[in-house]
């Protein structure tokens, strides 16, 4: 186990590398820049003296090989730059606005998969046949609204008609209810989808039809049996879902007005800022790498199949070394699906 996640640390670092270097190249390729802009900018009225020393202070009288040595460098020191538009440390505006964000993307992460267990359940279990049908065939309304519309039609109804949230960020707690519940709608759309068919599938496995036959009640065996069988593929839809979180919360956070990464992100893109830019880049894949490293190293302790394939991993490099065959748990044994303790010992 520690093999396995000391392999997932060093992927994440190559993720955070590559995802730098990337930003870094696609940027610095682009024509212009924010100090570019300033010193062309007739009403400035800037010397050509005063352009070099404007590019000297931000390094970028140097070649882009060397601008990119000195910005790595400067990374590994904790240093992400300077807005190249405002002076300010990057770090310092990233800080400033992350709280903000987190707590916007934490409240609609809850609210996604809220819906989606809500969609999920319901739609397999629900006593009217209408209502399931409704509740199956919510995934595919929700993926096909973008999240500006559903955010648009929010504030139209609930701010301007009802006024029941603020139209704006006014600090409350009621003003993150309309962005978190359009990024909650958002991700919940392929939430519900893979857990509505996890739920289906695994409702015909075998060993469900052994719970009927011993007698279980349905309530016991979709408790111990169908939720935690059906929820492995929901929890790593989960780790994805940070992603569309990520993406999904500059537009809605444009819609509503908030000042958080995705301000900072559509300001530092008007203005080719590219320290800002790359900074938001890092800070965003290292949310996504994080997350889905979590979901990598929770996964093997609730799903036997992972668990399997890491003891088999494990056995053949044991064989290998020692030249026998080594005692344990099989992978059959491990990837036999869980019954409940109490069924299996009738």
């Amino acid at each position: 186990m520690a093999r396995y996640v000391l392999k997932r640390l060093m992927h994440t670092v190559l993720v955070l590398w590559a995802a730098y270097t990337l930003a870094f190249i696609l940027l610095t390729a682009l024509p212009g820049n924010a100090i570019s802009n300033l010193i062309n900018n007739p009403q400035n009225q800037l010397t050509p003296e005063d352009g070099k020393l404007l590019k000297a202070f931000y390094g970028l009288d140097h070649p882009v090989v060397v601008q990119y040595v000195r910005a790595l460098d400067a990374l590994l020191h904790g240093n992400l730059g300077y807005s190249l538009s405002s002076g300010v440390k990057v770090s310092d505006l990233l800080g400033d606005a992350l709280p903000g964000t987190l707590r916007l993307t934490a409240l609609g992460f809850v609210l996604g998969a809220v819906i989606a267990a809500g969609v999920g359940v319901g739609g397999s279990y629900a006593r009217w046949n209408w209502l399931r049908t409704l509740l199956r065939s919510f995934p595919a309304l929700a993926a096909s609204v973008p999240s500006f519309v559903i955010g648009i039609l929010i504030l139209y109804y609930f701010s301007f008609q009802l006024h029941l949230i603020p139209a704006v960020d006014d600090g409350t707690f009621l003003a993150l209810v309309g962005p978190a519940v359009t990024l909650g709608v958002m991700i919940s759309a392929p939430l519900s989808q893979v857990f509505s068919a996890s739920i289906a599938a695994t409702r015909r496995q075998p060993f469900v039809h052994v719970l009927h036959a011993r007698g279980a009640g349905e309530r016991y065996i979709f408790g111990r049996g169908v939720l935690r069988n059906s929820s492995l593929p929901v929890l790593t839809m989960l780790g994805l879902a940070v992603g569309e979180l990520i993406a999904g919360s500059v537009v809605t956070e444009a819609v509503f007005a908030r000042n958080g990464i995705g301000q900072i992100t559509l300001n530092a893109v008007n203005t080719q800022d590219l320290p800002v830019v790359q900074g938001v880049v890092l800070v965003a894949t290292a949310g996504y790498v994080l997350v889905n490293l979590v979901v990598d190293v929770v996964h093997p302790l609730i799903d036997p199949r992972i668990r399997a394939d890491i003891l088999a991993a494990r056995s053949k490099r044991t064989k290998r070394s020692t030249g026998s065959t080594p005692t344990g748990p099989g992978v059959d044994e491990a990837m036999s699906p869980r019954l409940p303790e109490e069924v299996a010992a009738r």
